[in-house]
């Protein structure tokens, strides 16, 4: 991939919920709702541009260790954004253990993809090992999903989280300080100008 030209594929870790939360006096469940709307805006910002493909982490299995209140919250945010995201003709795959109370019964539908626009595969009850552990019956349990060009970590955190490990193999890392409900557009823009810049040679 040349420079200048924009990421096929991009990966979003939407972190920051409960800190902005808490930072307003609310409680820290009461963060994960205001995580929908900004998820909407930055579908449609990729959608429009011609990105062929995103990724989105929703929560992985170690977030289901947080307290009741926080994982109803979490888990009607995404199945939320799911469906709406669905509703606007996204081809939809959610991936995640699915072998569990805690995967929405919502999204089973989903874990084929459905749809045939912008490709997107949300991580919900993800855990990298779950996924890897898929190559004893032949292959990782994400494999649909291409690999990553870009990701984007809002919250300031420097780190994937177990944020598709394979995938991310060559992926360039974009941090942005702001938390995930306080989105805005131009978080996006600065990050595919970043990436322009970058040399996408894959080590050759």
């Amino acid at each position: 991939m040349a420079k200048g030209s924009l990421p096929k594929h991009v990966g979003f870790i939407p972190d920051g919920n409960r800190r902005w939360a808490v930072g307003r006096g609310l409680t820290k469940d009461q963060g994960y709702r205001f995580g929908v709307d900004p998820g909407l805006v930055l579908f449609d910002m990729c959608r429009k541009l011609g990105i062929p493909e995103i990724s989105i982490y929703g929560f992985t299995q170690d977030n289901t260790k947080r307290p009741s209140p926080q994982i109803q919250e979490f888990r009607a945010a995404c199945v939320s954004f799911a469906q709406e995201v669905a509703s606007r003709g996204a081809a939809l795959l959610v991936v995640g253990h699915d072998r569990s109370p805690l995967f929405p019964d919502e999204l089973r539908c989903f874990r084929t993809r459905e749809g045939s626009g912008t490709k997107v595969n949300l991580l919900i009850n993800y855990d990298w090992e779950w996924d890897l552990a898929g190559l004893k019956e032949g292959g990782i349990r994400s494999e649909e999903v291409s690999r990553l060009d870009l990701i984007v970590r809002w919250g300031g955190g420097r780190r994937l989280s177990g944020f598709l490990p394979v995938q991310s193999v060559y992926a360039d890392f974009y941090v942005v300080d702001d938390y995930w409900p306080d989105f805005k557009p131009h978080h996006f823009d600065q990050a595919l100008n970043w990436f322009k810049k970058q040399d996408q040679t894959l080590g050759g």
